[in-house]
């Protein structure tokens, strides 16, 4: 047989078994020219009727995914706007993009405040209703009551929030020697954006608000990477260093001046569950962490149980699933690593 011919057929096969994971220019454009054949010219007429009828039949069959009349639902976008709002008035200068001058800055915060009280009453006051319609038993007028109150009590916890914030941002200029500055920290760090939402979020939830502190913390860790739950307690001077891939669960409690990295999983061990195989909600499944921790790269501490006694330093990649006492170092041993010189290769013999 032609040996040119056998490459060929070796070529085919191969490209038949690397298909289904690259696309060759070659194959591309087959699919292109065979695509031609199969386009249907009046598919906007007759195809797309269809196909809106069958999305709808799907919509009646598979509940739980769709929404329909948006009724007591907050909007996830509108929540997003009022929290960047938020955070222009906690960190003005920093954040936002309206210039705040001394001369301007009571116009600024009364019209922002106003917006931002206006546009959060309609928020809180749909989620609200959201529980209340689940449990049908809530008199009409008494959400919108309750939303004037939460809404109030958390504008008014601003001052407080700023005390907070302003301790961690020390904090990471203190804990962090490639900050030069607060105005690095604020400008760059990831950790701004999650602790002031999470800051702001857990006011809120611990207001018995639902879902909205929830948009506000997930919208922060789609932008950070960093996972704080709004129900995990947060002391003061705390410092998340470089951020990417921490979770702090939801029942966490973190005492005063605790420092952590990267990749650190503050989770739960197990989930309890009732007789029916549900899990069980409400209870203590994350740990609790002393003053003055510090938890390096990678750690992952798990249990509601678990306590990190005060002035612990955690290692990293540590796995800690039961109490440590306070002043305890904890390190993992190294990796049993072989480190072997590469062989030179000959250039001629390629």
């Amino acid at each position: 047989m032609d040996q040119s011919r056998l490459g060929r057929k070796k070529t085919t096969e191969e490209e038949e078994k690397t298909s289904a994971y690259a696309w060759s220019p070659e194959q591309m454009l087959k699919m292109i020219l065979e695509g031609q054949e199969t386009l249907e010219e009046d598919w906007l007429q007759k195809g797309l009727p269809k196909l809106v009828d069958e999305i709808i039949l799907n919509y009646e069959s598979l509940d739980g995914i769709n929404h329909l009349e948006g009724k007591d639902l907050p909007s996830k976008q509108i929540v997003i706007d009022i929290l960047e709002d938020l955070l222009t008035v906690i960190f003005p200068g920093y954040m936002g993009k309206q210039e705040i001058t001394p001369s301007n800055i009571k116009y600024f915060l009364g019209s922002t405040l106003n917006s931002i009280h206006s546009r959060l009453v309609e928020e809180v006051d749909k989620s609200l209703k959201y529980v209340c319609r689940i449990i049908e038993k809530c008199p009409e007028d008494i959400c919108r009551r309750r939303t004037q109150i939460v809404v109030k009590e958390l504008l008014e916890k601003i001052p407080e929030i700023r005390v907070h914030l302003r301790g961690d941002m020390q904090a990471a200029y203190n804990g962090d020697p490639a900050a030069k500055s607060i105005d690095d920290i604020l400008l760059s760090y990831p950790c701004v954006l999650a602790i002031a939402t999470y800051r702001i979020a857990h006011e809120l939830h611990m207001l018995g608000v639902p879902l909205v502190p929830r948009i506000m913390s997930e919208h922060a860790h789609s932008k950070t990477g960093i996972d704080i739950h709004p129900g995990a307690k947060i002391g003061k001077n705390f410092f998340i260093d470089h951020g990417t891939g921490v979770v702090i669960g939801e029942t966490t409690e973190i005492g005063d001046d605790v420092k952590i990295y990267q990749g650190v999983t503050l989770g739960a061990m197990s989930f309890p569950k009732d007789e029916k195989g549900r899990i069980i909600k409400g209870t203590k499944r994350h740990p609790t962490v002393g003053n003055k921790v510090v938890i390096y790269s990678g750690a992952t501490i798990l249990g509601g149980d678990t306590i990190i006694g005060d002035g612990a330093i955690i290692g990293g990649n540590a796995w800690i699933t039961a109490s440590i006492p306070p002043g305890t170092q904890v390190i993992t041993p190294e990796p049993n690593q072989k480190y072997e010189p590469q062989v030179p290769q000959n250039p001629e013999k390629r």
